[in-house]
């Protein structure tokens, strides 16, 4: 699917996510993504995933974790929206799931590998969508949401938590 989301694809909440997305193929975008996510989080020791850059912060793992926790949760809504499904969809929590989630006791392959599947799935899903389905709009915390804006979310979410690892975390 090609083209950015108009504006009323989505509710301002999500607007900086699908403004960070690159213009062009969503899936190839995503799929490039994933392989240098992959690589980058695969460049991590296990006392680097622990680091936290000011008291009360996620350590890298938990910020990694948490972008897969939002990946499964936006394709959940994308599936749901672009099928159809009208039925409005929750918000949720990231300050319950993150440490609700464990993710310092998981070493840092499990968590590559934890993500390298939610975005496979993330891709094998997309490409089964129709045009027609991917202009798809549905309600999602409690916004107006397409599940194109939905692909964007994730890639610009991604990108967003990127940006502060790489200004926080590695840079310390």
């Amino acid at each position: 699917m090609r083209g950015r989301p108009g504006t009323d694809e989505y509710g301002s909440f999500f607007g900086n996510y699908v403004s960070l997305t690159p213009e062009g193929d969503l899936i190839e975008i995503l799929r490039k993504q994933g392989e240098d996510t992959l690589e980058l989080l695969g460049s991590f020791t296990e006392e680097q995933g622990a680091y936290r850059y000011a008291p009360g912060k996620w350590s890298l793992k938990e910020a990694f974790g948490h972008i897969v926790d939002n990946e499964r949760i936006m394709s959940y809504r994308l599936l749901r929206i672009a099928r159809g499904d009208t039925t409005p969809l929750p918000g949720y929590d990231q300050d319950i799931l993150v440490p609700g989630a464990g993710f310092d006791s998981l070493p840092i392959r499990q968590l590559a590998e934890d993500y390298a599947a939610v975005r496979q799935a993330t891709l094998t899903l997309l490409r089964g969508l129709s045009e027609e389905a991917w202009l798809r709009k549905g309600t999602a915390s409690n916004t107006t949401i397409s599940a194109r804006a939905l692909a964007c979310v994730i890639c610009g979410h991604e990108l967003h938590h990127l940006r502060i690892i790489r200004e926080r975390y590695l840079n310390a």
